[in-house]
């Protein structure tokens, strides 16, 4: 998810990987599934093939699996279920405007699960293009304070240089901001400087932020949770701010 407190979000998700890894394998499988079915199967000359294999790597996924999900992408296996990618739009509590990036076999059937959980939590689900204008797909690379010791102005400098467009210091984290295009090029100089990623994606990135406070505030954190815990969403966008 993407949206507040994306450091804190990560560090959650991890602590969760243990109690949930055939679920956290599943989606991954569909996301290198989806890459080698765009770019082929080598991730040399596919570079979001090669993210998802870190991210299966990141989490100890065999690599029985990880091969055999790049092979199904790439039709030398029989895959199948069909799963295809859909963005769903929807309005949380307080007006939160949600991006949820998902693989499925049955459109319909998804559907209605996410409808099911908007209504719960006390959000809606939205017609296509409801909230997606507030958004932009930007490349991402976050990493954490524990995990690095560069000063600040020096990684500013180095992600500039190499193209970045922004960098957000937070307390526990950076964040660098790139266009899509100068993505993996930012990535991989932030690499060549021994710098440990957290956590590298191409994202959804609001453009602004509604603030949310205590209960209300807990009621979205619930549908966030709620929708990164089905089985087929893959990413999940907020507007949402903590107060």
């Amino acid at each position: 998810m993407s949206g507040h407190s994306k450091w804190a979000n990560i560090k959650r998700r991890k602590a969760a990987v243990d109690a949930k890894r055939g679920a956290v394998y599943t989606k991954i499988g569909r996301e290198l599934i989806a890459s080698a079915r765009e770019g082929g199967g080598n991730p040399d000359t596919n570079f979001r093939l090669r993210l998802a294999m870190e991210k299966a790597r990141s989490v100890n996924m065999p690599s029985d699996n990880i091969q055999r999900a790049i092979m199904k992408g790439t039709g030398e296996l029989n895959e199948g279920a069909v799963f295809e990618e859909i963005t769903y739009e929807g309005y949380g509590p307080g007006g939160v405007a949600l991006l949820v990036w998902l693989m499925t076999d049955n459109r319909n059937r998804t559907a209605q699960e996410l409808r099911y959980l908007f209504s719960r939590h006390g959000g809606n689900l939205g017609e296509s293009g409801c909230v997606a204008w507030m958004f932009k797909k930007k490349g991402t690379i976050l990493l954490a304070r524990e995990d690095n010791t560069i000063p600040e102005d020096d990684l500013m400098m180095l992600a500039l240089e190499a193209g970045a467009e922004d960098v957000r210091i937070d307390e526990d984290s950076f964040e660098i901001i790139t266009a899509p295009d100068d993505f993996q090029a930012v990535l991989e100089a932030v690499g060549q400087a021994n710098l440990s990623v957290a956590e590298a994606e191409i994202a959804m990135i609001p453009q602004n932020t509604v603030r949310l406070e205590g209960a209300q505030a807990e009621k979205c954190e619930g549908l966030i949770e709620a929708l990164e815990e089905h089985e087929e969403v893959q990413s999940v966008y907020a507007n949402y701010e903590a107060g």
